[in-house]
């Protein structure tokens, strides 16, 4: 039975009372600050845009997550006397840069693209306005969030869609560093998964929780009966029973006899789910328990679970694969400057044309184009909004105005949005093998 909290935006009481996020950078963030003061360009407005060259390796679109946690680590984003401290004793920067920090605040704009939307190569995810010293120092924290959470959304969409309206339950958090698996619970809801085994992501983020016993808990008992016995008397007939400990069949057949035929579900977690799934189900249905679901768990992802849809399978539980992404634990995303400040006071394009690495310069502007509803290309604007009809719809919404922070939203909304997103994209978006992304990038200079 999952645990549902309220809908919530935020961070952990702790983080939001006391921690400043400043120092989740890298160190030529600051000596770039320091050489840039120095020089007088530190103060040139300048436009900074994430966004990703390529799509990971077999992918049709990616995911924008992590956008409501940006918001709040840029909240958190001051250098305080403790930091202060910390940079002076390191000699990071000279004393001219430390009084310049301990005044910073982020005064800019941000646009983005909206959490939950899918985006594809060259989508500007993220759009960064303000003075090159306020916007340069944004860039590490920026990219460590919306690369890490955009991997796991764009992993989680894959296993939804594969899942074929089946819900998908997040247990990945023993697989991954403590606070990462926090924020792999929320980009996994965005997503569509049903839930997170994860406590920290229901109180800090609203994530509904779930979960009901391990191995363990039958191995302390002294026999299965036992176990399942102490579990019903604790949860009800409605909860999961772990039915592979020992023999599978016999697991079941205790189970329905402890529990009736009320038995809420069974899990299945080693051996082949496939067969077992089957035989599970028949021996259910010969015992009365016809409602009693059928839950998968053991190193499943996106295309286990594709290899599943055949089987009388009603929920699956996705740990490793959710939160290293599937393959690919980074979305790939780069935060790059595209304009700055001429000498007329306007913005010019500039941008990195050496190797492969090169970069489109100019402010973009982003809308996504359709025909009767279905999405035919992002269209990208260089300099301009480029021009759309009645069908298309722009995907850039102010998140930061002037320094404070306008698009904060229940983390519901981002999930209602990925789901709209997604439906929008051709077909061919819900395949898993290998091929182009789903809609093509197209730019008006």
């Amino acid at each position: 039975m999952a645990r549902v909290y309220p809908d919530a935006v935020g961070t952990s009481p702790v983080e939001a009372a006391s921690a400043s996020t400043s120092l989740l950078t890298d160190h030529y963030e600051l000596t770039m600050l320091e050489a840039s003061l120095r020089s007088g360009a530190a103060f040139r407005r300048c436009a900074f845009e994430v966004f990703a060259r390529r799509l990971p390796d077999g992918r049709r679109y990616g995911v924008t997550a992590g956008a409501g946690r940006l918001l709040d680590a840029l909240r958190r984003f001051t250098f305080t006397d403790d930091v202060l401290a910390a940079l002076d004793r390191s000699g990071v920067v000279d004393g001219d840069t430390l009084r310049w920090l301990g005044g910073y605040r982020f005064s800019g704009d941000i646009w983005g693209y909206a959490e939950g939307e899918c985006f594809v190569p060259g989508s500007p995810i993220l759009v960064v306005e303000g003075t090159f010293a306020e916007a340069v120092l944004l860039e590490t924290l920026a990219l460590s969030v919306l690369n890490h959470d955009s991997a796991v959304a764009a992993a989680a969409s894959r296993m939804v869609v594969a899942a074929h309206g089946r819900p998908c339950l997040e247990m990945g958090s023993r697989r991954t560093h403590e606070e990462s698996a926090v924020a792999a619970a929320r980009a996994a809801y965005v997503a569509g998964f049903a839930g997170t085994s994860n406590l920290e992501a229901g109180r800090r983020f609203g994530v509904p929780t779930l979960g009901t016993a391990a191995h363990a808990f039958t191995l302390v008992h002294d026999d299965e009966r036992a176990a399942f016995t102490a579990q019903v008397a604790a949860l009800g007939a409605g909860t999961t029973l772990l039915v592979d400990t020992y023999d599978v069949a016999q697991g079941v057949r205790t189970a329905v006899e402890v529990a009736g035929p009320e038995l809420g579900a069974v899990r299945l977690d080693s051996g082949d789910l496939l067969d077992q799934a089957y035989e599970v189900r028949a021996l259910l249905d010969s015992l009365g328990a016809r409602h009693t679901k059928i839950v998968v768990t053991s190193d499943l992802d996106e295309f286990a679970i594709a290899a599943l849809n055949a089987a009388p399978v009603d929920r699956y539980g996705v740990g490793t694969s959710l939160v290293t992404g599937s393959g690919a634990p980074t979305a790939g995303l780069v935060y790059k400057l595209v304009a700055r400040e001429g000498a007329d006071g306007r913005l010019i394009p500039v941008a990195k044309i050496s190797a492969e690495k090169t970069s489109i310069g100019g402010r973009k502007y982003a809308l996504r184009r359709r025909s009767h509803d279905v999405a035919e290309a992002e269209v990208i604007g260089i300099g301009h909004p480029p021009a759309g009809d009645d069908d298309d719809r722009p995907l850039l919404v102010p998140l930061v105005a002037s320094g404070e922070v306008v698009g904060a939203e229940p983390l519901g909304a981002a999930r209602v949005r990925h789901a709209a997103s997604l439906a929008e994209l051709p077909a061919t978006a819900r395949q898993l093998s290998r091929g182009e992304p789903v809609i093509p990038t197209v730019l008006e200079r």
